[in-house]
């Protein structure tokens, strides 16, 4: 699975090294709202040179509707922010054996969501305006959860919201994605929420809520990382939880090459 993910990151036409080095500095945190200001503090951006890539594997579990079992997962995905783009790789065991594999991928300002049960037959193909929101905003939460200096830069604005939360925006390709995020005293996030995606249900692609709630936050080589976290669309009849994942401590990579 690794070698297959690698092999279409490394394909990708990825650039492959920053030209900027330079760490953060302090003056640089100081214009931005204090919430936002104790969050890159606690997340350790400051004195450190600007993330420009990671990569991260997870274990956990998924469904596709409400009512149905979950399915074990595994997943690694690569994110770069010297020309925004993530590609997530994900593998689910239906029914616990039937292996199906998907993509969910930002490249070139367009998002795609595919599935194919063996890596062969095609059960899903999402294309259009509606993915390309949904996955710069999952890019937005990614980078919000593992790589908070790859938003630091004239594409991203950050807004006051009170001292438990901020408002977060990322403009690429001429679209702009909004979020909530909500931190605890520390500054560590502990749920992200956007109405910038869409849930594909039976009757079609719909908007909804999204939040990604996170706990069990700890010190991985001196960078704060979440031990774990779930994704969930909220509708009108309730909240759908939907996949849970585990990061484990050696999981995640900052600064790599595509395809390394």
């Amino acid at each position: 699975m690794f070698k297959r993910f690698s092999r279409r990151v490394a394909a990708a036409g990825l650039a492959r090294r920053p030209v900027d080095n330079e760490p953060v500095r302090d003056s640089e945190l100081a214009a931005l709202p204090d919430t936002v200001q104790r969050y890159l503090r606690f997340m350790g951006v400051a004195g450190r040179p600007r993330d420009w890539s990671f990569r991260a594997h997870f274990t956990g579990r998924f469904r596709m509707r409400p009512g149905q079992g979950w399915m074990p997962l595994e997943s690694w995905q690569y994110n770069s922010a010297l020309a925004v783009a993530r590609l997530f790789y994900m593998r689910l065991r239906v029914a616990g054996v039937v292996p199906m594999y998907g993509w969910d991928t930002y490249v070139g300002g367009r998002g795609r969501m595919l599935g194919k049960v063996l890596g062969l037959v095609t059960v899903a193909d999402g294309h259009g305006d509606a993915f390309d929101i949904g996955e710069l905003t999952t890019y937005l939460n990614d980078a919000i959860v593992m790589g908070p200096s790859m938003l630091l830069g004239p594409a991203t604005s950050w807004s006051a919201v009170d001292d438990q939360s901020f408002d977060v925006a990322l403009s690429d390709s001429g679209r702009t994605v909004s979020a909530r995020v909500f931190v605890d005293d520390r500054g560590a996030p502990q749920n992200f929420s956007t109405n910038d995606r869409f849930a594909a249900l039976p009757e079609g692609i719909k908007r909804a809520r999204w939040t990604t709630p996170l706990e069990g936050w700890r010190l991985v080589d001196g960078r704060p990382l979440p031990a774990r976290g779930s994704a969930v669309w909220h509708f009108a009849d309730g909240p759908f939880p939907y996949a849970e994942f585990r990061l484990r401590d050696d999981s995640v990579a900052h600064n790599v090459a595509p395809g390394a």
